[in-house]
């Protein structure tokens, strides 16, 4: 749920400061990069996919980063699509 929602705030982001400028872009980098960045990391999903390879479950270890990676790009598409509403 981390990347899902750091994915979605991401995309929001993106499109206040990027595309549409109601954000200065002077936040963009601390905001994007500095505070979403350390939020979102993705050792967290590396390390447990890799535990349930380890552990036999490979199913399980695909589905995670299969629907995690799904999520992720489905929710920068609605953070998006909010603030480019909101903008």
């Amino acid at each position: 749920m981390i990347n899902v929602s750091g994915s979605l705030a991401l995309g929001f982001l993106f499109a206040l400061t990027v595309e549409s400028d109601v954000l200065p872009a002077e936040v963009r980098g601390p905001l994007m990069i500095g505070f979403l960045g350390a939020y979102t990391t993705f050792s967290t999903l590396m390390l447990e996919s890799w535990r349930l390879l380890e552990d036999g479950a490979v199913v399980v270890a695909v589905a995670n980063l299969v629907g995690s990676s799904a999520l992720g790009i489905a929710a920068v598409v609605v953070g998006l699509l909010l603030g480019r509403v909101i903008a």
